[in-house]
């Protein structure tokens, strides 16, 4: 278990204890490496940490460059741009995407700047090591019987109106990862909004497609080719989910040496 502070009452972070893995496992093999875990968290737990996304959390604004790296731009930095200089950088990020890979959203890169000690006074930051504690990893590994995950990568994501993700298969940057998920914490969304994860074959045709949810858990076996489609523009809400992948350990990970090196 974890623990944050509410109202500064002590709230722990835990899973859900009602669910059973045995049974979830089932339907992640029936479904070659996929299930939905619905009711994730505790119904308080999984209802403050949405409040703390949509309230307490300083976003960071996220696009794929010319040569496919990430660009981050806290408020402060995207705020002081002229509006010409905002607009060429997502005209230019759209013409990417209209030709290739690209992504345009708002995150809040947990690993990172837990590791790095930025935003330290983020209410969640606890969150971080809870998602990588035996409970988590326990519970993951009955599902998907993958014993070599050691780790869990994490961002926190906002998807706003305009916002999406080309076609990519989560494999990771050094393809150590061996399951991904998305964690949905998004209440009310209405599906003609867009913000739909898709699932592609091999022709790039939809085998299933997911719409933004709320306390649940999406794993899924990786490679495996998804989207994340564009939010629409009247849409009245954003989608937030956390979203990355279970890993092995690898030797370029700072937070695999952090954990494991002795």
């Amino acid at each position: 278990m974890g623990r944050v502070t509410r109202n500064g009452i002590a709230l722990e972070l835990s899973l859900n204890p009602n669910l059973d893995p045995q049974e979830l496992a089932k339907v992640y093999r029936q479904n070659a490496g996929w299930v939905r875990v619905e009711d994730i968290f505790p119904p308080k737990t999984a209802a403050y940490i949405e409040s703390v996304l949509k309230t307490q959390t300083p976003w960071y604004f996220v696009h794929s460059d010319e040569t496919g790296e990430h660009k981050y731009y806290s408020r402060q930095e995207l705020g002081s741009m002229a509006a010409s200089d905002r607009n060429a950088i997502i005209d230019g990020t759209l013409k990417r995407a209209s030709e290739g890979f690209a992504y345009l959203y708002n995150t809040f890169p947990m690993i990172d700047f837990y590791l790095s000690g930025q935003e330290s006074n983020w209410p969640l930051r606890s969150m971080s090591e809870f998602l990588n504690s035996q409970e988590v990893q326990k519970f993951v590994k009955m599902i998907t019987n993958e014993p070599s995950v050691v780790k869990l990568d994490a961002q926190a994501t906002c998807y706003s109106p305009g916002h999406f993700l080309n076609t990519h298969d989560d494999t990771g940057a050094n393809a150590e990862r061996q399951v991904a998920y998305v964690m949905g914490l998004t209440q009310d969304w209405r599906v003609d909004w867009g913000g739909q994860t898709l699932f592609l074959d091999t022709n790039g045709n939809t085998l299933r497609g997911l719409s933004p949810s709320f306390n649940t858990l999406t794993l899924f076996k990786v490679p495996r080719p998804h989207i994340v489609t564009q939010v629409s523009t009247f849409a009245r809400e954003v989608a937030i989910p956390l979203q990355g992948g279970f890993a092995q350990i690898c030797k370029n990970c700072a937070f695999c040496f952090a954990r494991h090196a002795k």
